[in-house]
């Protein structure tokens, strides 16, 4: 393979759900990745790619072969003077799942014509944002959802029903 030659790689689409403790995670198991030798595309929303260009510089998201970053609006207004909707989670959420999915396609879409990227192999979504699993099923490309909550946060899912079916939550109010 010559170096400009990305076609025999793997190539793996990271979408985090846009916020920091979602971001993190999944950006550190992209880094893994790219270490192993898979071409990396990492999936923003356009507010959280000024953010890292902001405060990390343009050169932390040009400096990496085969470690590209893209970003699609999250359909959030620009922020207002005071206001982080970004941290308004049934906003985001909410925001996110009405908008995404378009973006998200075009952008997986314009990857898989480009002569520069290798074929999509994998999206590694956070399970939180159900648009990227139906847009990965939509074009046929395998998807694996990444869970980014701690071990005791999972476990706490994971016990949630039976929480629910013993009527210690929701939390009786005094």
């Amino acid at each position: 393979m010559s170096p400009g030659d990305h076609s025999q790689k793997p190539h793996v689409v990271c979408i985090p759900f846009p916020a920091q403790g979602h971001i993190n995670p999944i950006m550190q198991f992209a880094k893994i990745l790219h270490r192993k030798g898979f071409y990396i595309t990492f999936v923003n929303t356009e507010y959280n790619h000024k953010l890292y260009l902001s405060s990390l510089g343009p050169q932390f998201i040009n400096g990496k072969p085969d470690f590209r970053f893209e970003a699609i609006p999250d359909g959030l207004p620009p922020a207002a003077e005071g206001f982080d909707a970004t941290q308004n989670v049934p906003i985001l959420c909410n925001s996110t799942r009405k908008t995404c999915y378009g973006p998200f396609k075009e952008l997986l879409l314009k990857l898989q014509s480009s002569p520069d990227v290798p074929p999509i192999t994998l999206i590694l979504a956070d399970g939180n944002i159900g648009f990227a699993v139906k847009v990965a099923r939509d074009l046929g490309i395998p998807d694996a959802q990444f869970w980014t909550a701690s071990a005791c946060g999972f476990q706490a899912y994971a016990q949630y029903e039976e929480l629910i079916q013993r009527g210690i939550v929701p939390f009786k109010v005094c």
